[in-house]
């Protein structure tokens, strides 16, 4: 019996977005080329996004025939952008799965600063979640174990960051001054 991949049904997404409270892209992946071919097309429909829901109570519209899943929290906006046949409720379950997963990742602090200082985990659990617009994963946990993260290497704190700063600084410092007596 042959498999025919084409028939299978595969569960999309055609966007998945993060924006700051003045709907500016904190991060953003688009698999619907045709779309969201261009940076200007994709920064075009972030702002008609944001201005549908950033004052809005919802958590779904119809976007330009697209199905927009979005929740806030803090300084933030997340969007999954779907197609208008998609199931809307494989969006939001991608959509709190990404959620969640970035408030595991920052240790449930999901704002904007931590948020940019935990870039590179971020595009990580992106990737691990959808893949060219495939939905892979929905269980937060399963993606955060993916990236193999171990809960004392989800983030630095703020004391470890000020105790390498300093340690960098004395190290300098003892150099600049050895070859200033030389």
């Amino acid at each position: 019996m042959n498999l025919d991949l084409d028939s299978l049904p595969l569960y999309s997404v055609k966007g998945i977005a993060i924006l700051d409270q003045d709907g500016q892209r904190i991060l953003a992946k688009y698999y619907d080329q045709e779309t969201f071919g261009t940076q200007k097309e994709q920064k075009e429909f972030e702002k008609s996004l944001f201005q549908k829901t950033s004052k809005a109570n919802g958590e779904i519209i119809l976007l330009d025939g697209h199905i927009c899943v979005y929740r806030s929290n803090v300084d933030l906006f997340f969007y999954v952008i779907g197609g208008s046949q998609e199931n809307e409720l494989i969006l939001v379950s991608v959509l709190n799965c990404l959620f969640d997963a970035i408030s595991i990742i920052l240790r449930k602090n999901v704002e904007r600063k931590t948020l940019l200082d935990s870039m590179d985990t971020a595009l990580l659990v992106l990737d691990e979640i959808c893949d060219d617009g495939i939905v892979l994963e929905t269980d937060a946990q399963a993606v955060v174990n993916r990236c193999a993260l171990r809960p004392e290497e989800l983030a630095f704190g703020d004391q470890s960051m000020h105790e390498i700063g300093k340690s960098l600084f004395e190290t300098a410092r003892g150099q600049l001054k050895w070859s200033l007596l030389k």
